[in-house]
């Protein structure tokens, strides 16, 4: 029997303070525990995320989810044979306060130290909930990525094309603000468009005359505002009728941008013959429905697989980071108080950025 292997994940790249512990036997592995704190209060008068105040909370809670994880998956931290913790990409502030708290811990407890890429932990998880042979492709759609993944192996990723600009949660929460919904935008938007005309609004479906896989979300966040100053009535406001018409014409045109994108990237990744060919989606954006279903019906009409996690591990959380840790230390990987914090850090490092690239180092 393979000696059993408990990691300790810590996860604080955004607006989410989190904490897991995940144990390996093997190859195999389960999620003992997964707490996670949002912030979405302490943000919601603002209309998105401030960096500033979700450090501090971050800073506040950690040690809270912590005792809380351990305690739920009842061990105790002298039984952890390892600390996974997001090193980037994220809000900066955010990111140093989970790394700085498992440094602190790495070094009181004389545990390993592992840092892990925000990305890599969501392009893992279906392999953590559904045990996906290598190579699946992977949409990993969120607040702030959008990419499409081969991922060949737990720190091996081949990018297929992504946003060229805004991420489609971006989008989604930039139009929740601009209809006047409440945040986080992604529920509020498809809450609305469920008794919505997707079919009234003629939006845009940017960059489907181009070939590749690339995508852009911010004409499209552009064309709903300028729409909405078509319809609004005197003093700005908008009819209820108008804003679920607006909120499903714009899911709907987001969802066939998703899909047609995904159709290309099915056919250069089936081009590699994988044996038991997958395609997985994860990331914030994966909770939505009505993508989730176009995405389904596109594997099935493919004859591949189609897996999305479970919703509580579409959002961030410190599990898929437990679980990516895990992986990578299995591999003899380990950091040591040198890690530092990261406000960006591509997952393919063999290919330009598309996003730019500045002093801090390329963003995507």
């Amino acid at each position: 029997m393979p000696t059993p292997l408990s990691i300790l994940g810590i996860e604080s790249s955004c607006d989410d303070s989190a904490a897991a512990v995940v144990r390996f036997s093997g190859s195999s592995a389960a999620m003992l525990s997964n707490v996670v704190h949002g912030q979405s209060k302490l943000h919601a008068d603002f209309g998105g995320v401030v960096p500033e105040i979700a450090a501090r909370a971050h800073a506040e809670v950690l040690d809270h989810c912590i005792l809380q994880a351990i305690k739920e998956a009842q061990t105790d931290l002298a039984s952890i044979d390892a600390i996974a913790v997001t090193a980037g990409p994220g809000l900066i502030g955010g990111v140093m306060s989970g790394v700085m708290m498992a440094k602190g811990l790495a070094v009181g407890l004389g545990k390993p130290l592992i840092g892990v890429n925000h990305l890599a932990g969501h392009a893992l998880t279906p392999k953590l909930t559904d045990d996906l042979a290598f190579p699946y492709l992977m949409l990993l759609v969120s607040g702030g990525h959008c990419q499409f993944l081969v991922v060949h192996g737990a720190d091996q990723f081949e990018r297929l094309g992504g946003t060229i600009d805004d991420a489609p949660g971006e989008a989604f929460d930039k139009t929740a603000r601009i209809l006047g919904l409440p945040q986080p935008g992604g529920p509020s938007v498809e809450a609305m468009a469920k008794d919505g005309d997707a079919k009234r609004f003629r939006l845009p479906r940017p960059l489907l005359d181009r070939a590749g896989m690339d995508m852009s979300f911010s004409g499209l966040k552009t064309a709903v505002l300028r729409t909405r100053d078509q319809i609004a009535l005197p003093g700005g406001d908008l009819r209820q009728g108008d804003v679920a018409d607006l909120c499903a014409g714009f899911q709907a045109a987001v969802t066939d941008v998703l899909a047609e994108k995904t159709r290309r990237a099915l056919q250069v990744y089936l081009d590699l013959a994988p044996a038991t060919p997958a395609l997985a989606v994860a990331g914030g954006v994966a909770a939505n429905g009505a993508i989730r279903a176009a995405l389904s019906s596109l594997a099935a009409d493919h004859g591949v697989a189609f897996t999305a996690p479970p919703l509580a591990l579409c959002t961030d959380n410190a599990a898929m980071i437990a679980y990516a840790g895990g992986l990578l230390f299995q591999a003899g990987h380990q950091d040591d108080m040198t890690l530092q914090a990261r406000p960006r850090w591509p997952l393919d490092t063999s290919q330009a950025a598309m996003l730019g690239s500045g002093k801090k180092g390329p963003k995507a």
